[in-house]
């Protein structure tokens, strides 16, 4: 199996997807002009960060893209990439939720950014292995079965392509088949490394290495700060998945996170579509070709950041895996973070309670590509001064007391008790002695709770494992080897560096020297 726990800075945890894992080169510099004030500055380089910088550059704007780690690093390099017409959240429950004519309006916009990233790979020459494909979804027992002619009735009515079939194209026992047309797949990280090429070719600046951690608004001019400069701007946006900092986005949105494995198959008969079962969480089955060798990408055992076991969640898709097909080797495995929005439609606009012309877009569930595309055409068209048809219905201020409030409660019930009794029941060492080679604890001692990792060669390091954000206590994720927050999804590297989520600062670290009873007792 192949890791990328070295290389940690490339993406957002120790284990490489199958897009990270191939180079791709690098398109930026960490300089920037202090004196430039930018149109707008994008914060975030992930697609939805990009796609909003080339089209607001193509349109005759001066724009900076600045990116924490490198392009790709967060979640857009660790999607499965399905390009869909249909949403995690279903045409039913959009019907039920808001009305009829929102689900149509949600089905024109995910057509229409699966045919502008097409357009987009055709017209710049993208080599990014864009296929369109035929999808199916499948129940497997009669609540499903039900459930499943529900979502034909609904998105038919909403002007999906879709129809009952008789095969489901993976090797897995089926009650019901709908087939869906005209879905499509690609690989991320070559279509948004193409993208931004063309946005530097068009004047564009991209930084990376380069974390914001606040901004403030003078005179009508955005100054955002980072540890190395001061970059200055008409408009902000944060392409960040969540906004950074205490707002209402964090409360409206749960975190979780989806494991994925990208194995060979001994038949070498890999499905030549695009399936899903409704399973709870469901599973999500593609393939798709690297240097020459096929994969078949499986996901799933999706799980809230910061809660359960990680590594059994692999141990259960690989077992679901093994079930079905005839796996010769797990070449990559990983896992990626995305936002459950609790009325089920993403929040895209201008920041709730923020300074004027600073706008955000979170909450895209598991169907990032196709909303973060659909989020980048909205925000570029509200900084031109274009009508869209999505701006109020994505309004991030918007309140749906019926659609969202049970979600709601549940979310932040969580969140509270998360608060309270992460607190208490810590694991009591005498000597960091017994913590094992590669492992991390949430650990008490002398009364101090403190979040401890040790590496393969036996160095301690000791942080402070209160979230930056909130307050609430990181847990140990030992299969991506970060500290996650399972309160609203901030993720920390093994020294406490901000990776992912809504925190501005890393956490604390805390000198051995000041511990010199919890050192290594040789």
């Amino acid at each position: 199996m192949k890791n990328n726990e070295t290389e940690i800075n490339r993406r957002d945890g120790a284990n490489a997807s199958m897009w990270q894992a191939a180079s791709i080169n690098s398109v930026a510099k960490d300089y920037a002009d202090q004196e430039e004030i930018y149109d707008t500055l994008i914060i975030g380089g992930g697609i939805t960060g990009i796609t909003t910088a080339y089209l607001l550059q193509k349109q005759g704007k001066h724009c900076a893209l600045v990116e924490a780690k490198n392009l790709g690093f967060g979640t857009t390099g660790g999607t499965t990439a399905h390009l869909n017409t249909f949403l995690d959240t279903t045409y039913p429950e959009i019907d039920g939720d808001f009305s009829k004519e929102t689900s149509g309006l949600i089905a024109e916009g995910t057509k229409k950014m699966i045919e502008m990233i097409s357009t987009n790979v055709q017209e710049l020459k993208i080599d990014a292995d864009f296929e369109f494909k035929m999808a199916y979804l499948f129940s497997q027992n009669e609540k499903e079965t039900k459930e499943l002619q529900s979502i034909l009735e609904s998105s038919q009515a909403a002007g999906v392509a879709v129809s009952e079939a008789d095969e489901n194209g993976v090797p897995i026992p089926y009650d019901h088949v709908l087939r869906f047309e005209n879905q499509a797949q690609f690989h991320p990280l070559k279509y948004i490394t193409a993208l931004a090429k063309e946005f530097e070719k068009l004047g564009g600046k991209i930084i990376e290495q380069t974390f914001i951690h606040s901004t403030e608004l003078r005179e009508d001019i955005h100054y955002a700060k980072s540890d190395k400069f001061t970059l200055q701007a008409k408009n902000i946006v944060y392409a960040t998945h969540i906004p950074p900092g205490i707002n209402i986005l964090s409360l409206r949105n749960a975190p979780y996170r989806s494991s994925v494995l990208a194995v060979k198959l001994n038949s070498g008969k890999y499905p030549d579509c695009l399936a899903y079962d409704m399973q709870e969480p469901y599973h999500y089955f593609r393939s798709h070709e690297i240097d020459g060798q096929q994969y078949l990408i499986i996901g799933g055992a999706d799980h809230k950041t910061g809660h359960g076991d990680p590594l059994k969640a692999f141990e259960d898709l690989q077992d679901y895996a093994k079930k079905y097909f005839d796996i010769g080797e797990i070449s990559y495995k990983w896992s990626s973070q995305y936002y459950v929005p609790v009325d089920g439609l993403p929040y895209v606009g201008q920041l709730p309670g923020g300074d004027k012309r600073i706008y955000v877009a979170t909450g895209f569930n598991g169907n990032g590509m196709i909303l973060g595309s659909l989020s980048a055409v909205l925000i570029s068209d509200l900084i031109l001064g274009k009508e869209n048809p999505y701006e109020k219905l994505f309004n991030p201020s918007r309140l749906k007391p019926i659609a969202g409030f049970a979600e709601f409660v549940k979310e932040n019930a969580d969140v509270a008790y998360h608060f309270v009794a992460d607190r208490f029941g810590a694991e009591i060492i005498k000597s960091t002695s017994e913590l094992g080679k590669s492992e991390g604890k949430i650990v008490e001692f002398d009364g101090e709770k403190l979040a401890l990792y040790k590496d393969n060669a036996g160095k301690i390091t000791a942080l402070n494992p209160v979230c930056t954000h909130a307050g609430c206590i990181v847990n140990w994720n030992p299969t991506e080897k970060t500290w996650d927050c399972p309160c609203h999804g901030g993720r920390f590297s093994i020294d406490g560096q901000v990776l992912t989520g809504p925190p501005q600062k890393d956490l604390g670290s805390i000198p051995l020297d000041e511990l010199e009873s919890v050192r290594e007792k040789k």
